[in-house]
């Protein structure tokens, strides 16, 4: 009980009621009423002064009568009043002596009155003990941001199908949203995003892939030795093909003719063991991709202009013998008809000729922005033999992954099945390409290649004019979606980067599978500008 809420008895503290029968009562104190009788006192400490006066004036009567009886005894008995005299100082001095040592020795009354006492054992004052400390973590955890921004309604759309996708924050790799992101899957032609990666990595972004020319086994035999370099052309000097800044197989044969000095040409052997077969991934449909779509040869270590029948084009139908076709040119430039054999080069050979591709920094941009398959087939084989895998499509899952290792991120559950992405056999989890990505966009490792050659929504490539991407309400995010493009018979399929309205980078992958029509990439346009609008407000609900 505090002490404001101690009851009020009319009495000093430490006094006791007049009476214990009779409680005490409570009486208000006025000033505006008076109710004594004059001449009376009405308070109680005026009533009190005049008990104390009237008590003195009795005291000092009774005192004065009983001095004069005490000295006519002391007269008539002198000795007796001197011992009891001395007896009397004797007991009060010890009695003094008594009490002076329980004031002293009082902890309650030395707790209230400290004493500077000659005790051996001084009692000491007490220290007010202080508030307990309330511990407080040493590092208290961030609130959460609660974002409010969702594209729920448009990741069920229908047009979808299986939905896999996530969306990451760039700067923090922060999950903004995820719909099965973890679950490997088919990536179309996103898969060249790994195969780019896996070609930097392994053979560098400067290496060229060389066609050579060595002597045969017998005199006036040449062998053409295939690198494996797919953009190899066949049209003459001052007409360029499809593939910028391409070697020319004109080039080889002028320099065969002045490495021969006259001497006649016997026979021509082709070395196109560098790829084993087959030379079709038994799981693409030839009849769509090799002949109507035109978008992928046979994958030989010799051909030209990645052997389409219109060396300008971006697709155009292939051929059955990629080989035959540049040999044949091979042969109009040297002005020969000799005999062609299939065959290796000696060991040791003499190099008479040689040209070389552009670098593969060139040939990653090139088939990144027009999505060539047959570069990526290329690439993807090369990595294989460089890591020592093999050199056959089989060999491509264990030759891309050791080259992707060094990046860092968890290849868990990825299948390579080919370079381009064409096999619905692929596997990848879209969780893996917005860390990829991340490494793009800041273009770590020497991916700045990749970043440099992704399409760019409404401005280039595969989603520039002519593709029917990012129209209508989705032009909002033109220019802002940099991301390589997928399609097979079974999904279709964007990944990349989104530079969001509010500023904040993002990486992206969507997965439109199952059974999806041409319309989904028009849903994952959606999907994505909403992406765009949200930013860093990106919510997961």
């Amino acid at each position: 009980m505090r002490e404001s809420d101690t009851p009020d008895t009319g009495m000093s503290n430490g006094s006791e009621p007049d009476s214990t029968d009779t409680p005490a009562t409570i009486v208000p104190q006025t000033d505006s009423l008076d109710t004594s009788e004059p001449g009376t006192s009405s308070t109680r400490a005026a009533r009190r002064s005049e008990e104390r006066k009237g008590a003195g004036a009795g005291a000092g009567a009774a005192l004065g009568a009983g001095l004069g009886g005490v000295l006519t005894a002391i007269r008539k008995h002198p000795k007796a009043w001197i011992i009891a005299g001395a007896s009397a100082a004797f007991v009060i001095l010890g009695a003094g002596s008594v009490a002076l040592g329980a004031t002293v020795g009082s902890p309650a009354e030395a707790a209230a009155v400290p004493t500077h006492s000659a005790s051996a054992t001084p009692t000491p004052t007490p220290t007010k003990t202080a508030d307990p400390v309330r511990p407080v973590p040493a590092n208290q955890p961030a609130a959460a941001r609660v974002r409010t921004c969702s594209v729920a309604g448009l990741s069920q759309d229908g047009r979808l199908g299986n939905l896999e996708a996530q969306v990451v924050d760039a700067r923090t790799g922060e999950v903004l949203f995820d719909r099965n992101g973890g679950k490997p899957g088919p990536t179309a032609s996103v898969l060249k995003t790994l195969t780019s990666a896996a070609a930097l990595q392994v053979l560098g972004p400067d290496y060229r892939v060389s066609t050579t020319v060595v002597k045969g086994s017998v005199p006036g035999q040449i062998v053409i030795v295939g690198g494996g370099d797919v953009t190899l052309s066949r049209l003459p000097d001052g007409q360029a093909s499809f593939y910028t800044g391409a070697p020319k197989i004109q080039d080889l044969a002028n320099q065969v003719t002045q490495a021969m000095g006259g001497q006649p040409i016997t026979s021509i052997v082709t070395d196109t063991s560098l790829f084993g077969g087959p030379v079709w991934q038994p799981s693409w449909d030839e009849q769509e991709e090799r002949v109507v779509e035109g978008s992928t040869s046979y994958i030989t270590a010799l051909q030209v202009d990645g052997d389409r029948d219109d060396p300008t084009a971006v697709e155009s139908p292939r051929s059955t013998d990629p080989v035959g076709r540049a040999v044949q040119y091979f042969q109009q430039y040297l002005g020969t008809n000799v005999p062609v054999t299939a065959g290796t080069a000696p060991a040791g050979a003499q190099q008479i000729a040689a040209v070389q591709s552009q670098p593969v920094t060139t040939l990653i941009d090139q088939a990144m922005r027009v999505s060539d398959n047959t570069i990526m087939e290329e690439l993807a084989r090369l990595v294989a033999i460089k890591t020592g895998a093999g050199n056959t499509f089989d060999a491509e899952n264990a030759g891309v992954l050791a080259a992707l290792k060094p990046y860092g991120i968890d290849t868990t559950g990825i299948h390579i099945a080919d370079g381009s992405g064409l096999s619905a056999d692929n596997a990848v989890p879209p969780s893996y390409l917005t860390q990829l990505f991340i490494k793009v966009l800041n273009k770590q490792n020497g991916l700045g290649v990749v970043y440099d050659g992704l399409p760019v929504a409404g401005q280039s490539g595969t989603l520039g004019p002519g593709y029917n991407r990012f129209t209508g309400a989705n032009a909002a995010a033109r220019g802002a979606v940099l991301a390589k493009t997928g399609w097979i018979d079974n999904g279709y399929t964007l990944s990349g980067i989104v530079n969001a309205a509010d500023g904040t980078p993002l990486t992206f992958a969507v997965f439109a599978l199952g059974n999806v029509g041409d319309n989904a990439k028009q849903a994952i346009d959606t999907l994505v500008t909403g992406f765009y609008t949200c930013g860093g407000n990106l919510s997961n609900q």
